[in-house]
C-alpha cells in the first residue's frame, strides 16, 4: 500500500506544513518574549560565555540550578513585598491624617463666627479667603510693654518690609508678632499696637484678653487663629526675647516635614511645685514629689499642622495649666504624637553658641536658661546676633 497523500488545507497548504509553521511561530513567539523581556538566550550563554562569566552571570540570577538560592530569592522576594506593603501602609497613614486634618480645619471654621474667631478682624472686613500655603508659621510672642523688644529683633534677626513680604512669597515662612487687646478695647494700648502695625505690617491680633496668667490662653488661640489663616507644615511659638537663626529653624524642620504628628522643642519634665508661683493644681500630677510628663521647654516649639488643628477643633474643651507649656504637653497626652527632642532649639548665649556657630554648626535658637529667655534682651540682643548668627543672608541661600 502506498503512503496517502497528506491532506489539502485551504488553497493546497499541507496539514503537516501548516503544524510546522504553528511550531515555528510558538518558540519564534517564545524568543521575541524573552528577548522583550530580557531573558538570555541559554545556547548563546553556552557557547560565549566563559567560566568567569558564567560565574557573573549565577550573581546575577542566583536561582539558576541552585535550590538553595531561589529558597533565598523567595525570602528575598517576601520581605522586599513586606517593605513596600509597609512604605504603601505609611503613605496611606499620611493621606488619611491629611484629610483627617482637612476636615477638622473645616469644621472648625465653619463652627466659628464673629465673635467665636480666635482672629480679631476689623467692622465690614471681608471673609478670610482660602488659606495660604506655606513651610511654616513663626508666632512671636509679645506685650504691650514690650515695644523694645520688638525693635530689638527687627533691627537683628527678623526681616522687615519687603524683605518681609519676600520671605513668606519665596520661602513660604510666614512671622508675625501676637497680641491680643486691652481689657478696654479701643484704648490707648490698643492704638499703639495700631500704630506700630501700620508702620510694619509683623503683628497677629487675636480674640484674647492680654494678662501674664493668661499665658495658655493665648498660646491655644494663637494656633488656633494661625491654622485658620495659614495652610503650614508647621506651627512655631517663640518669645520676644530669644535669638533665631531663621535657616538652622528651616532646615531642622525640614528633617520632619514627612511626619504626620510632631511636637519639636527641648523636652524636659521639672518636678511639680505646690505654691502660689508654680502649679496651683499640683495635686492632679500624683503623690508629693512627682514630675511633669515630658514636655518641649516654653521658650520656642513647633508643631505640625494636624496638631495645630486638633488644637483649634477642641479648644474650648481643653485644659489650661498654670504654665503654658505644661498646658501644651496635656493637650497631646494619650495622642499619638510624636516627641522631638531638638537640642539645638535651647543653645545658650555666648560663649556657648559662638562656638558652635564659628564651628559652622549655628544653633537654631539661643537664650539663657537663668532668664528663661535672654537676659537683658534688649541690650543684648545685637552682641547675640553678631557673635552666634548665621549670617543675615543664610535664610536666602537655604534649601527647604
Amino acid at each position: 500500500m502506498g503512503l496517502s497523500r497528506p491532506h489539502k488545507v485551504g488553497n493546497g497548504v499541507s496539514a503537516r506544513w501548516v503544524s510546522l509553521f504553528c511550531i515555528a511561530s510558538f518558540f519564534l513567539g517564545v524568543l521575541v518574549v524573552n528577548r522583550l523581556l530580557g531573558v538570555p538566550d541559554p545556547e548563546k550563554i553556552d557557547e560565549e560565555a566563559s567560566s568567569l562569566e558564567k560565574r557573573q552571570l549565577r550573581a546575577l540570577h542566583p536561582n539558576v540550578n541552585c535550590e538553595k538560592k531561589e529558597a533565598a530569592d523567595r525570602a528575598g522576594d517576601i520581605l522586599f513585598q513586606v517593605s513596600q506593603t509597609h512604605d504603601v501602609i505609611m503613605a496611606l497613614d499620611k493621606t488619611i491624617s491629611s484629610l483627617e486634618v482637612q476636615l477638622a480645619a473645616a469644621r472648625a471654621s465653619k463652627a466659628d463666627n464673629g465673635e467665636g474667631s480666635p482672629v480679631v478682624t476689623k467692622t465690614g472686613s471681608e471673609p478670610l479667603k482660602e488659606r495660604q500655603k506655606v513651610f511654616f508659621v513663626m508666632g512671636i510672642m509679645t506685650a504691650f510693654s514690650s515695644r523694645k523688644r520688638r525693635e530689638s529683633i527687627r533691627e537683628t534677626w527678623m526681616p522687615q518690609g519687603d524683605e518681609l513680604k519676600k520671605l513668606e512669597t519665596e520661602k513660604g515662612i510666614i512671622m508675625r508678632f501676637v497680641i491680643g487687646h486691652s481689657a478696654t478695647p479701643g484704648g490707648v494700648l490698643d492704638r499703639a499696637i495700631d500704630a506700630e502695625d501700620e508702620k510694619h505690617k509683623d503683628f497677629l491680633r487675636l480674640n484674647h484678653i492680654e494678662g501674664y496668667h493668661e499665658l495658655s490662653s493665648k498660646t491655644q488661640i494663637y494656633f488656633a487663629a494661625a491654622v485658620t489663616k495659614w495652610d503650614a507644615d508647621f506651627y512655631i511659638k517663640v518669645d520676644d526675647d530669644v535669638h533665631i537663626n531663621l535657616g538652622m529653624v528651616g532646615s531642622t524642620l525640614a528633617r520632619h516635614r514627612s511626619k504626620p504628628r510632631t511636637y519639636i522643642g527641648c523636652m524636659k519634665s521639672g518636678p511639680v511645685l505646690a505654691n502660689k508661683y508654680h502649679e496651683p493644681e499640683y495635686w492632679k500630677f500624683g503623690e508629693e514629689g512627682n514630675k511633669y510628663f515630658r514636655h518641649a521647654t516654653g521658650q520656642i516649639y513647633a508643631i505640625s499642622k494636624d496638631l495645630a488643628t486638633y488644637i483649634s477643633v477642641h479648644r474650648h474643651i481643653l485644659h489650661r495649666y498654670a504654665n503654658e507649656d505644661v498646658s501644651l504637653g496635656s493637650w497631646f497626652i494619650g495622642l499619638d504624637v510624636e516627641h522631638i527632642d531638638e537640642r539645638s532649639l535651647c543653645c545658650g548665649t555666648p560663649p556657648e553658641c559662638e562656638w558652635k556657630a564659628q564651628a559652622g554648626n549655628p544653633c537654631a535658637a539661643s537664650f539663657d536658661w537663668s532668664c528663661s529667655g535672654i537676659c537683658k534682651s534688649v541690650e543684648r540682643m545685637e552682641e547675640v546676633h553678631q557673635r552666634c548668627g548665621e549670617g543675615d543672608e543664610a535664610i536666602w541661600h537655604t534649601s527647604f
